[in-house]
Protein backbone atom coordinates (compact mmCIF):
# COMPACT_ATOMS: atom_id res chain seq x y z
CA UNK A 1 0.00 0.00 0.00
CA UNK A 2 1.43 3.35 -1.03
CA UNK A 3 1.61 5.92 1.74
CA UNK A 4 0.70 9.46 0.72
CA UNK A 5 1.00 12.57 2.91
CA UNK A 6 -0.75 15.89 2.45
CA UNK A 7 0.86 18.94 4.02
CA UNK A 8 -2.08 20.78 5.60
CA UNK A 9 -2.05 24.57 5.81
CA UNK A 10 -4.07 26.56 8.32
CA UNK A 11 -4.88 30.22 8.77
CA UNK A 12 -6.24 31.78 11.95
CA UNK A 13 -6.76 28.32 13.40
CA UNK A 14 -8.80 27.03 10.45
CA UNK A 15 -7.81 24.63 7.68
CA UNK A 16 -7.56 26.35 4.30
CA UNK A 17 -10.42 24.98 2.21
CA UNK A 18 -8.23 24.23 -0.80
CA UNK A 19 -6.46 21.56 1.27
CA UNK A 20 -9.56 19.39 0.99
CA UNK A 21 -9.28 19.48 -2.80
CA UNK A 22 -5.73 18.15 -2.48
CA UNK A 23 -6.95 15.35 -0.20
CA UNK A 24 -9.66 14.53 -2.76
CA UNK A 25 -7.04 14.32 -5.51
CA UNK A 26 -4.87 11.99 -3.42
CA UNK A 27 -7.58 9.44 -2.69
CA UNK A 28 -7.99 6.15 -4.53
CA UNK A 29 -6.11 2.98 -5.42
CA UNK A 30 -5.94 1.88 -1.79
CA UNK A 31 -3.58 4.68 -0.75
CA UNK A 32 -3.08 5.24 2.96
CA UNK A 33 -3.48 8.98 3.51
CA UNK A 34 -1.62 10.98 6.15
CA UNK A 35 -2.39 14.61 6.99
CA UNK A 36 0.68 16.47 8.30
CA UNK A 37 -0.16 19.37 10.64
CA UNK A 38 2.78 21.40 11.90
CA UNK A 39 1.22 24.38 13.66
CA UNK A 40 -0.92 22.44 16.15
CA UNK A 41 -4.64 21.76 16.36
CA UNK A 42 -4.58 18.08 15.48
CA UNK A 43 -7.48 17.20 17.75
CA UNK A 44 -9.46 20.22 16.53
CA UNK A 45 -9.00 19.38 12.84
CA UNK A 46 -9.34 15.59 13.03
CA UNK A 47 -13.09 15.47 12.27
CA UNK A 48 -12.78 17.77 9.25
CA UNK A 49 -9.88 15.82 7.79
CA UNK A 50 -11.36 12.35 8.23
CA UNK A 51 -14.55 13.58 6.55
CA UNK A 52 -12.52 13.86 3.34
CA UNK A 53 -10.84 10.47 3.61
CA UNK A 54 -7.74 10.96 5.76
CA UNK A 55 -6.64 7.81 7.62
CA UNK A 56 -3.98 9.32 9.89
CA UNK A 57 -3.80 12.85 11.29
CA UNK A 58 -0.19 13.50 12.26
CA UNK A 59 0.54 16.48 14.50
CA UNK A 60 4.20 17.34 14.04
CA UNK A 61 5.38 19.09 17.18
CA UNK A 62 8.21 19.33 19.70
CA UNK A 63 8.65 18.98 23.44
CA UNK A 64 8.25 22.77 23.63
CA UNK A 65 4.95 22.73 21.71
CA UNK A 66 4.01 23.67 18.11
CA UNK A 67 6.93 24.62 15.90
CA UNK A 68 7.19 28.37 15.21
CA UNK A 69 7.14 29.18 11.50
CA UNK A 70 10.54 28.79 9.92
CA UNK A 71 10.81 27.17 6.48
CA UNK A 72 14.11 25.46 7.29
CA UNK A 73 12.85 24.02 10.58
CA UNK A 74 9.51 22.99 9.11
CA UNK A 75 11.02 21.33 6.04
CA UNK A 76 13.37 19.28 8.22
CA UNK A 77 10.44 18.27 10.43
CA UNK A 78 8.38 17.13 7.44
CA UNK A 79 11.30 15.10 6.10
CA UNK A 80 11.70 13.39 9.48
CA UNK A 81 7.99 12.54 9.52
CA UNK A 82 8.10 11.25 5.93
CA UNK A 83 10.99 8.95 6.74
CA UNK A 84 9.42 7.76 10.00
CA UNK A 85 6.08 6.84 8.42
CA UNK A 86 7.52 5.60 5.12
CA UNK A 87 5.82 8.21 2.93
CA UNK A 88 6.20 7.68 -0.82
CA UNK A 89 4.40 10.82 -2.06
CA UNK A 90 3.97 14.28 -0.54
CA UNK A 91 1.37 16.76 -1.76
CA UNK A 92 0.93 20.37 -0.71
CA UNK A 93 -0.41 23.65 -2.02
CA UNK A 94 1.40 25.91 -4.46
CA UNK A 95 0.92 28.73 -1.98
CA UNK A 96 3.35 31.17 -0.38
CA UNK A 97 4.02 28.61 2.34
CA UNK A 98 4.17 25.71 -0.09
CA UNK A 99 6.69 27.51 -2.27
CA UNK A 100 8.93 27.90 0.78
CA UNK A 101 8.64 24.29 1.97
CA UNK A 102 8.18 21.90 -0.94
CA UNK A 103 11.35 22.88 -2.90
CA UNK A 104 13.45 22.58 0.27
CA UNK A 105 12.01 19.14 1.01
CA UNK A 106 12.52 17.96 -2.57
CA UNK A 107 16.11 19.21 -2.65
CA UNK A 108 17.04 17.49 0.60
CA UNK A 109 15.44 14.21 -0.49
CA UNK A 110 16.68 14.47 -4.09
CA UNK A 111 13.07 13.86 -5.15
CA UNK A 112 11.26 15.13 -8.27
CA UNK A 113 9.15 18.24 -7.63
CA UNK A 114 6.32 19.55 -9.80
CA UNK A 115 4.51 22.73 -8.75
CA UNK A 116 1.20 24.34 -9.76
CA UNK A 117 -0.40 21.03 -10.74
CA UNK A 118 -4.08 21.10 -11.69
CA UNK A 119 -4.63 17.31 -11.63
CA UNK A 120 -2.80 14.26 -10.32
CA UNK A 121 -2.99 10.52 -10.95
CA UNK A 122 -0.92 8.89 -8.23
CA UNK A 123 -1.47 5.37 -9.56
CA UNK A 124 -0.03 6.37 -12.93
CA UNK A 125 2.59 8.71 -11.43
CA UNK A 126 1.37 11.52 -13.67
CA UNK A 127 0.31 15.10 -13.08
CA UNK A 128 -1.13 17.82 -15.27
CA UNK A 129 -0.17 21.48 -15.29
CA UNK A 130 -0.97 24.49 -17.41
CA UNK A 131 1.78 25.86 -19.65
CA UNK A 132 2.40 28.66 -22.16
CA UNK A 133 -0.02 31.13 -20.54
CA UNK A 134 -2.69 28.46 -20.26
CA UNK A 135 -2.65 27.55 -23.95
CA UNK A 136 -1.63 23.93 -23.33
CA UNK A 137 -1.96 21.31 -20.61
CA UNK A 138 1.16 19.21 -20.06
CA UNK A 139 1.01 15.67 -18.68
CA UNK A 140 4.20 14.92 -16.76
CA UNK A 141 5.37 11.47 -15.67
CA UNK A 142 7.54 11.11 -12.56
CA UNK A 143 9.96 8.29 -11.81
CA UNK A 144 11.57 7.07 -8.61
CA UNK A 145 10.47 6.01 -5.15
CA UNK A 146 9.61 9.54 -3.98
CA UNK A 147 7.49 12.27 -5.57
CA UNK A 148 6.50 15.74 -4.36
CA UNK A 149 3.67 17.75 -5.91
CA UNK A 150 2.43 21.28 -5.31
CA UNK A 151 -1.24 21.56 -6.29
CA UNK A 152 -2.82 24.78 -7.53
CA UNK A 153 -5.19 26.09 -4.82
CA UNK A 154 -8.87 25.54 -5.64
CA UNK A 155 -8.04 23.63 -8.83
CA UNK A 156 -9.82 20.51 -7.56
CA UNK A 157 -13.34 20.49 -6.16
CA UNK A 158 -13.38 18.88 -2.68
CA UNK A 159 -15.52 15.76 -2.27
CA UNK A 160 -16.26 14.18 1.10
CA UNK A 161 -15.40 10.53 1.70
CA UNK A 162 -15.80 9.76 5.43
CA UNK A 163 -13.15 7.66 7.14
CA UNK A 164 -12.12 7.10 10.75
CA UNK A 165 -8.70 8.61 11.33
CA UNK A 166 -6.06 7.93 13.95
CA UNK A 167 -4.53 10.92 15.72
CA UNK A 168 -0.75 10.60 15.97
CA UNK A 169 1.74 12.92 17.66
CA UNK A 170 5.17 13.01 16.04
CA UNK A 171 7.89 14.71 18.08
CA UNK A 172 10.77 16.39 16.30
CA UNK A 173 13.78 18.32 17.52
CA UNK A 174 14.02 22.09 17.25
CA UNK A 175 17.29 23.71 16.24
CA UNK A 176 17.97 26.24 18.98
CA UNK A 177 20.25 28.15 16.60
CA UNK A 178 17.58 28.57 13.91
CA UNK A 179 16.38 32.04 13.02
CA UNK A 180 13.06 33.02 14.55
CA UNK A 181 10.47 34.83 12.44
CA UNK A 182 8.75 37.34 14.69
CA UNK A 183 5.97 38.66 12.46
CA UNK A 184 4.26 37.96 9.15
CA UNK A 185 2.23 40.75 7.58
CA UNK A 186 -0.60 40.14 5.13
CA UNK A 187 -0.34 41.72 1.69
CA UNK A 188 -2.75 44.20 0.17
CA UNK A 189 -5.58 41.92 -1.02
CA UNK A 190 -7.93 43.02 1.72
CA UNK A 191 -6.47 40.62 4.27
CA UNK A 192 -7.66 37.64 2.20
CA UNK A 193 -5.34 35.25 0.39
CA UNK A 194 -5.99 35.64 -3.34
CA UNK A 195 -5.44 31.93 -3.94
CA UNK A 196 -8.03 31.02 -1.29
CA UNK A 197 -10.74 33.57 -2.10
CA UNK A 198 -14.13 32.46 -3.41
CA UNK A 199 -14.68 35.89 -4.97
CA UNK A 200 -12.04 38.24 -6.39
CA UNK A 201 -12.60 41.79 -7.65
CA UNK A 202 -9.63 43.01 -9.70
CA UNK A 203 -8.78 46.41 -11.13
CA UNK A 204 -6.72 47.31 -14.17
CA UNK A 205 -5.50 50.37 -16.05
CA UNK A 206 -8.85 52.12 -15.66
CA UNK A 207 -8.36 52.41 -11.89
CA UNK A 208 -5.99 55.35 -12.63
CA UNK A 209 -4.46 55.61 -9.14
CA UNK A 210 -4.04 54.03 -5.71
CA UNK A 211 -6.96 55.85 -4.11
CA UNK A 212 -9.48 54.48 -6.58
CA UNK A 213 -8.83 50.91 -5.42
CA UNK A 214 -10.77 51.94 -2.33
CA UNK A 215 -13.92 51.57 -4.46
CA UNK A 216 -13.13 47.91 -5.09
CA UNK A 217 -12.33 47.26 -1.43
CA UNK A 218 -15.65 48.77 -0.38
CA UNK A 219 -17.43 46.43 -2.78
CA UNK A 220 -15.41 43.41 -1.66
CA UNK A 221 -15.91 43.90 2.08
CA UNK A 222 -19.61 42.93 2.41
CA UNK A 223 -19.08 39.58 0.67
CA UNK A 224 -15.63 38.73 2.02
CA UNK A 225 -13.99 39.03 -1.40
CA UNK A 226 -10.32 39.63 -2.12
CA UNK A 227 -9.08 42.54 -4.21
CA UNK A 228 -6.65 41.84 -7.05
CA UNK A 229 -5.02 43.80 -9.84
CA UNK A 230 -3.59 43.49 -13.32
CA UNK A 231 0.11 43.86 -14.04
CA UNK A 232 -0.47 47.37 -15.43
CA UNK A 233 -1.84 48.53 -12.08
CA UNK A 234 1.05 46.94 -10.21
CA UNK A 235 3.72 48.31 -12.56
CA UNK A 236 2.20 51.77 -12.16
CA UNK A 237 2.82 51.51 -8.42
CA UNK A 238 -0.85 51.79 -7.47
CA UNK A 239 -0.92 48.49 -5.57
CA UNK A 240 1.70 45.97 -4.35
CA UNK A 241 2.78 42.93 -6.35
CA UNK A 242 1.04 40.68 -3.79
CA UNK A 243 -2.25 41.74 -5.41
CA UNK A 244 -1.24 40.89 -8.97
CA UNK A 245 -3.21 38.20 -10.81
CA UNK A 246 -1.64 36.74 -13.93
CA UNK A 247 1.28 34.85 -15.38
CA UNK A 248 3.81 36.80 -13.31
CA UNK A 249 1.52 37.12 -10.30
CA UNK A 250 -0.93 34.85 -8.51
CA UNK A 251 -2.77 32.04 -10.26
CA UNK A 252 -6.30 31.94 -8.85
CA UNK A 253 -9.40 29.76 -9.16
CA UNK A 254 -12.25 31.60 -7.38
CA UNK A 255 -15.90 30.80 -7.85
CA UNK A 256 -16.42 34.34 -9.18
CA UNK A 257 -13.85 36.67 -10.76
CA UNK A 258 -14.84 40.27 -11.51
CA UNK A 259 -12.47 42.15 -13.81
CA UNK A 260 -12.88 45.93 -13.63
CA UNK A 261 -11.25 48.01 -16.34
CA UNK A 262 -9.01 45.13 -17.42
CA UNK A 263 -8.49 44.67 -21.14
CA UNK A 264 -7.81 40.96 -20.86
CA UNK A 265 -4.25 40.19 -21.95
CA UNK A 266 -3.21 36.59 -22.44
CA UNK A 267 -0.89 36.92 -19.44
CA UNK A 268 -3.69 38.08 -17.14
CA UNK A 269 -6.08 35.43 -18.41
CA UNK A 270 -3.49 32.73 -17.67
CA UNK A 271 -3.78 33.59 -13.98
CA UNK A 272 -7.57 33.43 -13.69
CA UNK A 273 -8.84 31.24 -16.55
CA UNK A 274 -9.93 28.46 -14.17
CA UNK A 275 -12.35 30.77 -12.34
CA UNK A 276 -15.86 29.38 -12.06
CA UNK A 277 -17.57 32.52 -13.38
CA UNK A 278 -15.86 35.50 -15.02
CA UNK A 279 -17.58 38.90 -15.12
CA UNK A 280 -15.94 41.83 -16.92
CA UNK A 281 -16.80 45.52 -16.57
CA UNK A 282 -15.32 47.75 -19.25
CA UNK A 283 -16.24 50.85 -21.22
CA UNK A 284 -14.69 49.35 -24.36
CA UNK A 285 -17.16 46.92 -25.99
CA UNK A 286 -14.32 45.48 -28.05
CA UNK A 287 -11.94 44.75 -25.18
CA UNK A 288 -10.19 41.39 -25.59
CA UNK A 289 -11.62 40.11 -22.33
CA UNK A 290 -15.09 39.90 -23.90
CA UNK A 291 -13.98 36.65 -25.57
CA UNK A 292 -12.90 35.17 -22.25
CA UNK A 293 -15.70 36.08 -19.85
CA UNK A 294 -19.14 34.69 -19.08
CA UNK A 295 -20.78 38.10 -18.64
CA UNK A 296 -19.62 41.42 -20.09
CA UNK A 297 -20.94 44.72 -18.75
CA UNK A 298 -20.33 47.76 -20.95
CA UNK A 299 -20.17 50.46 -18.31
CA UNK A 300 -17.87 52.74 -16.35
CA UNK A 301 -16.67 50.87 -13.27
CA UNK A 302 -16.87 54.10 -11.26
CA UNK A 303 -20.61 54.15 -11.92
CA UNK A 304 -21.47 50.48 -11.56
CA UNK A 305 -19.22 49.32 -8.69
CA UNK A 306 -20.64 51.84 -6.16
CA UNK A 307 -24.12 50.75 -7.28
CA UNK A 308 -23.26 47.08 -6.68
CA UNK A 309 -21.77 47.99 -3.30
CA UNK A 310 -24.95 49.80 -2.31
CA UNK A 311 -27.11 46.84 -3.34
CA UNK A 312 -24.90 44.38 -1.46
CA UNK A 313 -24.98 46.41 1.73
CA UNK A 314 -28.76 46.73 1.48
CA UNK A 315 -29.19 42.98 0.95
CA UNK A 316 -26.64 41.84 3.52
CA UNK A 317 -27.17 44.55 6.09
Amino acid sequence: MEKVAILIETKNGEIKQSNFGVVTAARGNDHELYAFLIDGGGIDHKAALEAYGIHNVVEITSDEGPLPWNPVTWSKAVISAMQHFGINTLLGLTSAQGKELLPRIAARLDAPLIMDCIAVNLAGHTVEKSQYSGKTIATIITHGSLSIYGMRPNAIEPETYPETADLITFLTEVDSQALTIKEIKQGGAGGIDLTEADVIISGGRAMENTENFRILRQCAEPIGAAVGASRVAVDAGWVPHSMQVGQTGATVSPKVYIACGISGSVQHFAGMKTSGLIIAINTDPEAAIIKRCDYFVVADLFDIIPLITSKLKAQLG
